[in-house]
């Protein structure tokens, strides 16, 4: 079971699951999953890699720089890049409502704000329920997901974390533009 609640500024908050061993299911491993849409389409991070998950707020667009960065947000003071994955993926960007919820990644001693459409529940999966990308998707986009899985609503994208912080548009952020 997933440990975690809704706090009154519309995110999620709680201890993250980690793997665990069911022995009702023969010794199936499980692990959590955070999930939420880009435009219509689930995606998901594995639950231990999600600091918290918060409504949309004010978003500082940044001169110069390129659009899936939706621009930077304070979070209790800390200054945090807000990230639209869709056009990385190959969806046009993200359009934002009252639905709208930032995703905050912690990954590698950085956050990231992820733009999501809206959130979905969280989810147990079991690891044998996961299968690889498909190889219909370009290798830019397969690169992002460490597999997919089939549930009763629909396919579940997961999303590789360190995928996102490691990736060619990231390393664009930290590179000069002008030697």
């Amino acid at each position: 079971m997933i440990a975690g609640h809704n706090d009154p500024s519309g995110g999620l908050t709680g201890p993250a699951l980690h793997a665990s061993n069911d022995e009702g299911d023969q010794g199936a491993v499980t692990f959590g999953l955070v999930c939420f849409f880009l435009r219509e389409q689930e995606f998901a991070l594995p639950i231990e890699s999600v600091r918290e998950t918060l409504r949309m707020r004010p978003i500082t667009r940044v001169f110069l720089t390129p659009p899936w960065l939706s621009g930077i947000f304070s979070l209790r003071g800390e200054i945090v890049p807000a990230i639209d994955l869709a056009p990385w993926l190959g969806m046009t960007k993200t359009p934002v409502d009252d639905e709208s919820r930032l995703v905050v990644l912690r990954q590698a001693g950085s956050l990231l704000g992820l733009v999501t459409s809206r959130l979905a529940e969280l989810r147990s999966l079991r690891r044998d329920d996961v299968a690889p990308p498909p190889t219909t998707l370009s290798p830019e986009q397969a690169a992002l997901l460490s597999g997919i899985a089939v549930t009763p609503n629909g396919t579940v994208r997961i999303l590789d974390p360190d995928a996102i912080v490691r990736s060619e548009w990231m390393r664009a952020l930290t590179t000069p533009a002008f030697p």
